[in-house]
């Protein structure tokens, strides 16, 4: 078989439509090293035309510079696979793979070689590496978010949250999305984690993503990653998103009443179908995912105004968990206090404690800002504070302005100091423990000072 033979076989066209299927670029010579045929992907990654190659022999191509390597001659000799690197006069550099095809004698007649991009796999190199130091970075700060986690150990005392947690602990079992409702600050992303921890997948990688502070036009390509070339300003790589990135592992959607109404549907389509197409691509991809969203609006109440899509609010209400705020279960809040209390001493190397009565204001306190703003408020005690015991009068004046509410009008305590009011709250609490115990030993006893002190103060309040 010779080229006359491709030629005169009535098939060539067949044979060219074959090879232009073929995403790799393809280079057929014949036994006497004469160019027979080659692809649009050759064309394309080498930067020759056809005309330049069609017709004319390996040698003389590579003898005018036209590549400068050739497989064909020692292929034909050897009857064997061959591959080497050559560089075209354009400059392009380009991985070639020879094949002998052989005629009923075993005789070579043709060599096929395949024609791939060296630098596309270079950059498909690089971005596997790139993407699985991300991914170990990622796993590196999941450790920690567990051994963080761990530390504080559970202190919800609680009803409410003791009665949560069994639930939570039954929904982590399986694989459903959940939805976790609260205020800002109730402690979404803690409970999001022991769900995780719950769950078969916690020894895979735990991912969060706060929807809330991704710019718009960048929310897409996070979430889905991107394909070379998909937008401008693209990465030359490519990126994978956080779906791929969380594969076998639970991605947590923080605010996900933030996400845009355009990219709802895409999103529903990942949670029914576990399957993604990356910007600029039309190939699907599956994903093994355990999704957990959270977010602090109504989104009932969203649905209904069409800023949410019913059908995507359906299927993330599959297991919800409603949390509620820190002032409807203060049962926790003195095991929130002595926590965090020890993490900060133990952080800062110092020995800060709270009198009764600074728990009692706690305890009193409504806390608009839930579990962080409790957490961080002590952190602010111990990072400032220079006595080894807190007490009221190192507390700040909004705290006791709210406790006075119920028996002062506003005007009237914008007109006392921070004295009279730390002496109205030490007055009122005295009171009430004394109508509650009718005893100054047991009052003593409970908030934890002398017989003596409780004597001195309620004679001092007129309370005896």
């Amino acid at each position: 078989m010779t080229q006359d033979y491709w030629s005169n076989s009535g098939i060539s066209g067949l044979h060219q439509q074959v090879i232009e299927v073929l995403s790799e670029g393809v280079y057929i010579s014949d036994a006497e090293g004469m160019t027979i045929a080659v692809n649009s992907m050759y064309e394309q990654l080498t930067g020759l035309k056809c005309k330049e190659v069609i017709g004319k022999n390996v040698k003389e191509l590579v003898g005018k510079g036209i590549y400068s390597v050739a497989l064909n001659p020692e292929i034909v000799v050897t009857g064997e696979h061959k591959s080497s690197v050559q560089i075209t006069k354009t400059g392009q550099k380009v991985l070639l793979n020879g094949y002998p095809i052989c005629d009923e004698s075993g005789k070579v007649c043709f060599v096929l070689t395949f024609v791939r991009d060296i630098s596309l796999l270079s950059r498909l190199k690089e971005q596997i590496v790139e993407q699985q130091d991300t991914i170990i970075k990622y796993r590196e700060a999941n450790k920690h978010c567990k051994k963080v986690l761990k530390s504080n150990s559970e202190i919800f005392k609680s009803k409410k949250m003791l009665t949560l947690m069994e639930k939570l602990k039954r929904i982590a079992k399986t694989d459903a999305t959940v939805l976790l409702l609260g205020e800002t600050g109730v402690g979404k992303d803690v409970l999001a984690h022991k769900i995780h921890e719950y769950s078969a997948r916690r020894n895979e990688l735990f991912l969060k993503i706060d929807c809330s502070t991704i710019p718009e036009n960048l929310i897409e390509s996070e979430l889905f990653g991107y394909d070379y070339g998909a937008f401008s300003g693209a990465s030359t790589k490519g990126k994978a998103g956080l779906f791929e990135m969380a594969d076998k592992g639970t991605l947590f959607l923080d605010e996900i009443g933030e996400i845009p109404l355009q990219l709802q549907v895409k999103l529903l389509r990942v949670l029914q179908d576990q399957e993604i197409i990356h910007i600029g691509s039309t190939k699907v991809r599956k994903v093994d995912v355990r999704f957990i969203a959270a977010t602090n609006r109504n989104l009932e109440e969203e649905v209904k105004k069409g800023r949410f899509r019913s059908d995507l609010y359906y299927r993330l209400r599959v297991a919800d968990l409603e949390i509620p705020p820190l002032r409807e279960r203060k049962g926790d809040i003195s095991a929130m206090m002595r926590a965090f209390f020890d993490k900060y001493n133990s952080k800062y190397r110092k020995q800060i404690s709270f009198t009764k009565e600074v728990e009692q204001v706690f305890l009193s306190y409504k806390w608009p800002g839930n579990v962080r703003q409790l957490d961080n408020f002590i952190q602010s005690l111990v990072v400032t504070g220079e006595k080894k015991a807190l007490d009221v009068q190192d507390l700040p004046q909004y705290m006791l302005i709210n406790l006075n509410m119920e028996e002062d009008s506003a005007d009237h305590h914008q007109e006392k100091s921070l004295d009279q009011l730390v002496r109205d709250y030490e007055k009122n609490l005295l009171k009430k423990a004394l109508d509650q115990y009718k005893s100054g030993s047991k009052v003593a006893e409970v908030l934890r000072v002398d017989r003596s002190t409780i004597f001195r103060k309620a004679k001092k309040y007129n309370l005896l």
